[in-house]
């Protein structure tokens, strides 16, 4: 049981540390639709479960959305 806990620690933060590794090329535009995304998914989850629907449907929309806004926001890299 116990190896089994540990595993999974292990993948879970596997699963949220490597991504960032593909972060470092990406414009602007790119890392706030990531951002927006993870943030989305993260809200998502968490309304889907208080709210007794489903947490991965929430998250599915609310990455999504996040996402879009992330991208529509980001302004191409242009500063003002």
């Amino acid at each position: 049981m116990r190896a089994t806990r540990g595993l999974v620690r292990l993948a879970l933060a596997s699963a949220l540390i490597i991504p960032l590794a593909a972060c470092d090329g990406m414009s602007r535009r790119e890392q706030r639709a990531l951002s927006g995304g993870a943030i989305g998914a993260a809200g998502g989850a968490a309304v889907g479960a208080l709210t007794g629907g489903s947490a991965v449907t929430g998250a599915l929309i609310g990455g999504a959305g996040g996402a879009a806004v992330g991208a529509l926001t980001g302004g191409g890299g242009r500063r003002r």
